[in-house]
């Protein structure tokens, strides 16, 4: 197997897993974002490096996001988003911090893999990455890559999809998006 071949099929599973995302439940989730005063985000493992991109890409567009957990976070309120990503929907920690969000009123919005999910009980909406999880369902799209990576990469493409549609709504100048982006470094 060469490398041509391996790209083509990632490719071609990544396209498929995003045209088979429900459109309406993107664009209910810009809503959510666009309502909130800020947007948190939590997930563990790779989901949570694909997480903390999408957070600093809504960031760069004047969104105030935090990852749960780092020493700069501020309370949750009413006011607030919280932003689960969980393909099994079963994963721990992201079910104790969407738990504990729908103790302070924070709507939470789940993105993962399994719609009849534990994070469903505390979840006010739901978009659906209809990949292979590490449970193995009935109507997943499956993969040739290991593990849970093709959720990992279609949640990082979500997100960055979800900017665009930002920015072309906003009719945001791409140049001076530059003026968010680290400059300490």
């Amino acid at each position: 197997m060469n490398y041509n071949d391996v790209q083509n099929e990632i490719k071609e599973e990544i396209s498929n897993t995003l045209g088979q995302i429900n459109s309406e439940s993107v664009e209910k989730l810009l809503a959510e974002i666009k309502q909130a005063d800020k947007v948190f985000f939590v997930g563990v493992g790779r989901v949570l490096l694909s997480l903390e991109a999408v957070a600093k890409r809504l960031a760069h567009l004047g969104i105030k996001t935090y990852v749960v957990g780092q020493i700069t976070e501020p309370a949750i309120t009413e006011k607030d988003l919280l932003i689960v990503g969980s393909g099994s929907g079963e994963s721990a920690f992201p079910l104790i911090i969407a738990k504990k969000a729908k103790k302070y009123n924070a709507r939470v919005a789940h993105i993962g893999a399994n719609p009849d999910c534990s994070m469903k009980e505390y979840s006010d909406h739901f978009v659906r990455i209809p990949v292979s999880t590490k449970l193995q369902l009935p109507n997943e799209i499956p993969s040739v890559q290991p593990m849970t990576s093709l959720f990992e990469q279609s949640l990082l493409l979500l997100g960055d999809s979800l900017a665009l549609m930002l920015i072309r709504e906003q009719n945001i100048d791409m140049p001076s998006l530059w003026e968010y982006h680290a400059n300490l470094e």
